[in-house]
């Protein structure tokens, strides 16, 4: 999509003449890949950070979210964007955003603050990927085949956020955990530096204003987002319902909401258009990746206990599993290209194939779980999940743009990572957390009447011991029981698929080309209003 020509050759014209033309393209290769390495804040020195800030995990965890927003919210503005600047500008702007929010974001103990550095990082990290993906999907696709670009796309995202794991883990054991951000700040540092002296500003169109923008309805949409966000992040810690903050806030939510559709259903041009809402299969995909989140979100609790309260690993060690999530990420890519370009079989068996690749996670952590194993057990649930991981999220991205004009594709995309990145991830989090907290309490006291004298013995010594093992041996039984109703869930999902099935698509959708869709967008503009 960078080329001004669609049936010539690949070229990159906004690149100086003295960049060799064969890799022009992996400089923005390697553009995406540092934003997407970049963070507000990195989960892998989450413990560190909780211990030198006093910051709540829920505090932190947040700050992800926040993240997460900035991308999610962002998409329908992309094109925008691109018609309105150059891509030098957009990718300066985006690469300096994340160097200044790196370099802040670790002195920063105000969370109110803190959450808006992160959220802005996000903006910036979307922005900086889609200039560079944009631009370069013609070297990889020339026919703009989804099917091929999607799963490409996926590597590169998915794939830096094991990369990025992994960085910010050995920096914090080696360093600290701030050199993760100095790492990133340098990266964009060398990224501007090659910005500045091999690009120069180009423009495939004539430039378009951003008039007609709802910007109050973007603002609405995302106070929305982090509402609910906020709502389920910290709701086991203010013990849900029983707190008046969290009732106050479901009523806030529900006021946020109802502004938010009523603005939609109201003006001309809103953020979300009404029309997006009513495409055939818009919302079974919707639901599902929120299930599917859900299912998956056990990655960011029953492992992080297990890890943590029953193997008393160190980060360094449980770390290792990411290399097994890095290749089967890669593996579902590859697999989901073979299946949807190569092969052209259904979309919907490839969605079954999925499903069951975390059932096979699910599974593999059920029978396995226990604190008598080695880390290398571990090896092969964990591809599975970056297996399945990888071909849903490819799969649905590819759904989405099968079923979506081009006009409303970005804004569903928007609502698709909403639930994507943060709704089911948050709620399927908040779920697991509330169904440990009641099985650890719920086991302690159906097999604590087996503490007594005689077990405990007279040596307190042993006692401590005994009480400390009893304990760890509570928290492993209640994983092992959520990951059964994780379990459950998935199989009756796997079912429901098995019951359904759809013809296969033998024609790709033509997408058009940067000039038609600028046309487009300024005939939306050019309308009389509907009386």
């Amino acid at each position: 999509m960078g080329a001004p020509v669609l049936n010539g050759p690949f070229t990159m014209p906004m690149f100086r003449s003295f960049v060799p033309r064969k890799i022009q393209p992996w400089i923005y290769v390697f553009f995406a890949i540092t934003f997407q390495l970049s963070g507000g804040l990195y989960l892998g020195t989450l413990n560190q950070m909780m211990g030198e800030t006093a910051l709540m995990r829920e505090d932190l965890m947040m700050c992800l979210y926040a993240n997460l927003a900035g991308m999610a919210i962002y998409f329908p503005l992309l094109f925008r964007m691109k018609f309105r600047f150059t891509n030098k500008t957009l990718l300066i702007a985006a690469a300096t955003g994340v160097l200044c929010c790196n370099l802040i974001a670790p002195h920063v103990r105000f969370l109110p603050l803190l959450w808006a550095i992160c959220f802005v990082e996000g903006i910036c990290k979307i922005q900086g990927t889609f200039e560079c993906m944009s631009n370069i999907q013609l070297w990889m696709t020339p026919k703009r085949d989804f099917t091929v670009f999607f799963p490409m796309l996926h590597i590169i995202i998915l794939g830096s956020m094991q990369a990025s794991d992994l960085c910010s883990v050995y920096l914090m054991y080696y360093f600290h955990w701030s050199y993760m951000h100095w790492f990133i700040a340098g990266i964009m540092v060398v990224d501007l530096l090659v910005l500045h002296t091999c690009i120069r500003h180009f423009r495939i169109i004539k430039k378009f204003p951003l008039f007609g923008i709802d910007w109050l309805g973007a603002v609405l949409w995302s106070a929305f987002l982090l509402e609910v966000a906020y709502f389920f992040n910290y709701a086991d810690w203010y013990d849900w319902w029983n707190s008046p903050v969290i009732c106050r806030l479901a009523v806030v939510i529900v006021l946020t909401l109802t502004v938010c559709v009523g603005r939609m259903c109201s003006i001309r041009h809103p953020f979300f258009e009404p029309k997006m809402w009513t495409y055939r299969h818009l919302i079974p995909v919707l639901l599902l990746i929120t299930v599917v989140e859900g299912l998956l979100a056990t990655e960011h609790v029953l492992e992080e206990v297990f890890y943590s309260d029953v193997m008393r690993y160190e980060e360094t060690v449980s770390v290792q599993l990411d290399w097994m999530m890095l290749i089967g990420v890669i593996g579902g890519c590859l697999f989901a290209y073979w299946w949807m370009h190569v092969k052209r079989f259904n979309y919907l068996r490839l969605i079954i194939v999925g499903i069951a690749g975390i059932g096979c996670y699910l599974m593999g952590y059920y029978f396995t779980v226990s604190s008598d194993i080695h880390l290398s057990q571990l090896y092969l649930p964990t591809l599975c999940r970056g297996f399945a991981y990888a071909i849903l999220s490819a799969t649905f991205m590819t759904c989405l743009e099968e079923i979506m004009t081009f006009q409303h594709f970005f804004q569903a995309l928007s609502v698709f990572n909403m639930l994507h990145m943060i709704v089911g991830g948050v709620m399927g989090a908040a779920l697991y957390t509330r169904g440990l907290s009641y099985y650890v309490s719920d086991n302690i006291s159906r097999y604590g009447a087996a503490i007594n004298h005689t077990s405990l013995g007279k040596n307190a010594f042993i006692s401590g011991d005994y009480i400390e093992r009893f304990i760890s041996q509570m928290m492993e039984i209640s994983v092992k029981q959520i990951y059964g109703w994780a379990i459950y869930g998935c199989i009756l999902l796997f079912l429901l698929f098995l019951l359904y099935d759809a013809p296969i698509r033998r024609e790709l959708k033509q997408i058009p080309g940067w000039r038609s869709l600028r046309k487009e967008i300024a005939e939306t503009f050019s309308k009389p209003r509907q009386r």
